[in-house]
């Protein structure tokens, strides 16, 4: 089961990208991310020919979550983050798919902090942890935009960064935090030193001299952690013409049963059983 997150940064503008990916990655699932779209003007037909369901919370200018699941309909199951009736911000979308529950999120930027929108991050990232807690104890992953770079080694050598919210004490804080639950960082995981950056900003030539950075993250719960197969970044995908400036982040897991053996081994290995 491969599944992957992508900011996609205008899925109608963009949508040729979107489908030139679907068709040569072939992820099973997908969430997707700043829409900027309607929810009437989310290009669900062009995604079903492609062989994908969807569900989607769509909303314009800077908003807007989407889960693909390939020749399968995402079972709904939540459309907004708990915690705060009077959100309008359409940032969390939740569906079933083959026996596991997806989280994709869009974490709001903060930027400029201090200031009235580092506030809302940082409080939409104490209900995602308050949220997410009652998810650790199922299969789910927490796939998205975090707008988070959890460490130094997650952004390219710079100060010029350095009062930006994505990387404040506070926003990595919080992140750790959410870790602690348990979930596993598929990437880190599986590349767990050097860089593995999921954005490049259009500004300062930051693609040709790979200035990047790490915002796109891919959670697991802890009954999901042993099928961790494999994770990267289509990273191509960001040079193309019309790109989005993030590109896609994926992980593989394999099936249950392969899971099964692998925490038997892990257990067996634990107690010294060979």
């Amino acid at each position: 089961m491969k599944i992957a997150t992508f900011n996609i940064n205008n899925v109608v503008k963009r949508l040729p990208n979107l489908l030139a990916w679907l068709g040569e990655a072939k992820p099973d699932v997908v969430c997707l991310q700043e829409l900027k779209a309607t929810q009437g003007g989310f290009p669900v037909e062009a995604i079903r020919e492609a062989g994908y369901g969807a569900v989607w919370n769509g909303q314009k200018t800077w908003n807007g979550v989407a889960i693909l699941a390939r020749g399968a309909d995402p079972v709904l199951t939540r459309r907004e983050l708990p915690g705060d009736l009077s959100d309008t911000q359409s940032r969390y979308i939740e569906a079933a798919i083959s026996g596991v529950l997806v989280g994709c999120l869009y974490l709001p930027n903060g930027n400029p902090q201090p200031g009235p929108k580092f506030d809302y991050k940082l409080a939409w990232f104490e209900r995602l942890i308050a949220h997410a807690a009652t998810l650790a104890g199922l299969p789910a992953i927490l796939a998205g935009d975090y707008n988070v770079v959890p460490t130094e080694a997650d952004i390219y050598p710079t100060k010029s960064w350095a009062r930006d919210a994505l990387v404040q004490p506070e926003s990595r804080a919080a992140f750790r935090r959410l870790l602690d639950q348990g979930w596993t960082d598929a990437l880190r995981t599986i590349h767990p030193s050097g860089p593995v950056y999921t954005f490049w900003d259009y500004k300062r030539v930051a693609w040709p001299r790979d200035a990047g950075l790490r915002l796109d993250h891919l959670l697991i719960s802890p009954l999901l952690a042993a099928r961790l197969a494999d994770a990267g970044v289509d990273r191509e995908v960001r040079g193309r013409e019309g790109a989005s400036d993030h590109a896609p982040a994926w992980m593989a897991l394999r099936d249950a049963a392969s899971g099964t053996k692998a925490r038997a081994g892990a257990a067996r290995a634990k107690r010294g059983i060979r």
